[in-house]
């Protein structure tokens, strides 16, 4: 095959287009890989809408597996060491660092890398070899990839429903660590969401309460193993959510909240729903949907720890693909894969995600 099909964003706001580029052949180090499903993840759609200065066009797609078609020169074996051949399936650390840069060598904190690039967001698709993104048929890994190979027993469902969400979780999580016994309140039930009521319950929380929307997804949310949902199209504001919280959890507020919403006015709300000296975990805010009034008099008087967390690394793949190894959690992201689409419709595939209302969309070239 000498050519092969991408879908596009070109602009802003703009219908992804079809183009055709040409299938390379891989250097050293390198994997041309075909794409079996790619998961559209909500950044996905804030790129689309221009949130992130990203270079355009672009052919988006984070959240990828697919099958080894060709293995380039010294590309042996993936990053557990395992030995890798044609064919083999795998998914990979969507960013590559440099390792040499004050983030990555003195600060240990390589998703700071000052020349980090990431597979559907940092690479312009009118610039060679092109096909950097999982929205395509195939895809070529660079050199320096993380690569992971799939073991047999984790269907792909689970690996692509799972996302970039479980990893940006579990690194979340380290940060803001979860105790046993603790009390955590998750604002936000999409895959994000969803993910950190699977870890919270994995680390030892005695309780979870997950806050969203709509009723499909809170029910996944009560799969996964929430305690309690509360649902913001019956409790519409902000005051009304707190006394829902309050009533399930008691009158002192939660150990831990974990922002998943991506909207700017959940913090100051999220906020009120810590316990004084408890944690308040920012994961939901990767673009810049704006700004929010917030009173900064809160983290004073409460005592608040209030952590940021931005993507994840090689690591937590690795500590995610080792979670989705556990049948009760395999299960459950498989089963939020609800929406497939041909390559072809894959601007249906975004819009579709857009709308928020169903478990993960994904692609299937």
């Amino acid at each position: 095959m000498n050519s092969c099909t991408a879908a596009v964003l070109t602009s802003y706001k703009h219908t992804l287009e079809l183009r055709q580029f040409p299938v390379p052949e891989p250097g050293p180090g390198e994997a041309l890989v075909r794409v079996e499903m790619a998961g559209i993840c909500g950044t996905d759609v804030h790129l689309a809408d221009g949130e992130l200065n990203i270079p355009l066009p672009v052919i988006l797609g984070h959240e990828t597996v697919g099958r080894i078609e060709k293995l380039g020169h010294e590309l042996e074996r993936d990053w557990r060491g395992e030995s890798l051949s044609v064919g083999d399936r795998i998914t990979w650390a969507s960013s590559i660092v440099c390792g040499e840069c004050y983030y990555c060598r003195q600060k240990r904190q390589p998703t700071r890398c000052v020349s980090r690039k990431a597979y559907g967001i940092s690479y312009c698709a009118n610039e060679a070899p092109h096909l950097r993104g999982g929205y395509a048929e195939f895809i070529l890994l660079r050199k320096g990839s993380s690569i992971f190979r799939i073991p047999d027993a984790i269907p792909t469902e689970a690996v692509v429903g799972a996302g970039c969400a479980l990893t940006t979780v579990l690194h979340g999580l380290e940060r803001a660590t979860v105790t046993l016994g603790d009390v955590v309140v998750i604002q936000g039930s999409g895959p994000v969401g969803l993910a950190a009521c699977a870890v919270s319950l994995q680390s030892g929380a005695s309780k979870v309460i997950v806050i969203g929307a709509p009723q499909r997804r809170l029910e996944f949310a009560r799969e996964f193993g929430a305690h309690g949902v509360i649902s913001v199209e019956e409790a519409t504001t902000s005051e009304a959510r707190r006394q829902m919280v309050f009533d399930q959890i008691g009158p002192y507020g939660a150990d831990l909240v974990v922002e998943c919403v991506g909207r700017p006015s959940a913090v100051p709300e999220g906020w009120e729903l810590v316990r004084d000296g408890g944690k308040y975990l920012v994961l939901g805010q990767y673009a810049n949907a704006g700004e929010v009034l917030m009173n900064p008099h809160t983290i004073t008087r409460k005592q608040l720890q209030v952590i940021g967390s931005w993507g994840f690394e090689p690591r937590h793949v690795d500590a995610a693909l080792k979670l989705l190894e556990n049948k009760h959690w395999q299960s459950r992201f498989a089963a939020e894969v609800t929406d497939r689409y041909p390559l072809q419709q894959a601007d249906a595939a975004l819009q579709k995600a857009r709308l928020g209302n169903g478990g993960k969309t994904v692609i299937t070239p």
